[in-house]
């Protein structure tokens, strides 16, 4: 390798740009919403560290996505800043960064919470690094439908280091989490289409075409509503989670039906799209803040 193409020095901000920080915060919050919706209280001091302990397995799994994906990040305007596919820094790095943190976060939830949290956010870790990211994400179009799974662990974790098991509450976020991933990152992918055919990553509207897309994003829309809802129906939650889960449900069912029933026209802007992925996310910390808010009322 000649000194001009050495990787420039990286510094923090290129270790925590490897975390993908604005994907772990959302992460976080139901991590941290799933503790405190917990029959039990915890120590102060254990919930700090089981919440820690999911963002550094957060920022491990992102860490190890971005080593292992390099090349197409390199391929994608949205990716190509990120420090590996920019140079600036080497891809052993990143590998070392990623296992580390994920050791790190994994052994030391077993150690200060339970054996329990740290096999789930081991699991989590896994499932992203090895079952989304290297077999699924390049070979095929339901990679984000069995890969959502690695992001709807956080509930589970959270409530895991509070009290050591799992119930229905939190595999019903579970499932909330896991329905709603295809149509959030399915709206990503229309407005992105470009740049996941130019990377050839199979996502949906690449393969299928976009009215598949848009029928599948519709479909899965379904489920995610019954999910939603279910908390309160079996009487897990009190009315305001009910009442809350419902409106904005049917804010994001309106937002789902305008992107599945038209159709891109030639200079489109896409926004009924760009809208549905930003109200995805709003949708999520909502619904995950009212349960804790009912919990406690």
């Amino acid at each position: 390798m000649t000194a001009a193409t050495l990787p420039l020095p990286a510094d923090w901000r290129d270790f925590l740009a490897l975390t993908k920080p604005r994907v772990m915060t959302l992460v976080v919050f139901t991590g941290l919403c799933g503790m405190l919706v917990a029959p039990v209280s915890i120590d102060p001091v254990l919930g700090f560290t089981a919440i820690l302990c999911i963002a550094l397995g957060a920022g491990a799994a992102g860490a190890l996505n971005q080593w292992y994906e390099a090349d197409l990040d390199g391929k994608m305007k949205r990716t190509q800043g990120r420090p590996l596919p920019a140079g600036r820094m080497e891809r052993g790095s990143a590998l070392h960064f990623g296992v580390g943190l994920g050791a790190f976060s994994v052994i030391l939830m077993g150690l200060a919470n339970n054996l329990v949290a740290a096999a789930i956010l081991a699991v989590s870790i896994l499932f992203y690094v090895l079952v989304y990211t290297v077999w699924l994400k390049r070979r095929t179009p339901q990679n984000i439908v069995i890969g959502g799974a690695a992001g709807a662990f956080p509930p589970l974790i959270g409530w895991a280091a509070a009290t050591g098991d799992v119930a229905t509450l939190p595999i019903l976020l579970f499932t909330l989490v896991f329905l709603w991933t295809p149509p959030h990152f399915w709206a990503l992918a229309l407005f992105m289409k470009t740049d996941y055919a130019a990377a050839g990553v199979p996502m949906l509207p690449v393969v299928a075409g976009e009215r598949s897309t848009r029928t599948q994003i519709g479909l899965y829309t379904i489920p995610m509503a019954i999910a939603a809802i279910a908390p309160w129906a079996l009487g897990l939650t009190g009315a305001l989670y009910g009442w809350v889960a419902i409106i904005t449900t049917a804010v994001f069912a309106a937002m789902v039906v305008q992107v599945a029933t038209r159709s891109t026209q030639p200079g489109d802007t896409m926004r009924p799209e760009k809208r549905l992925f930003a109200y995805s996310i709003l949708y999520l910390f909502i619904i995950f803040g009212a349960l804790v808010v009912d919990r406690w009322i």
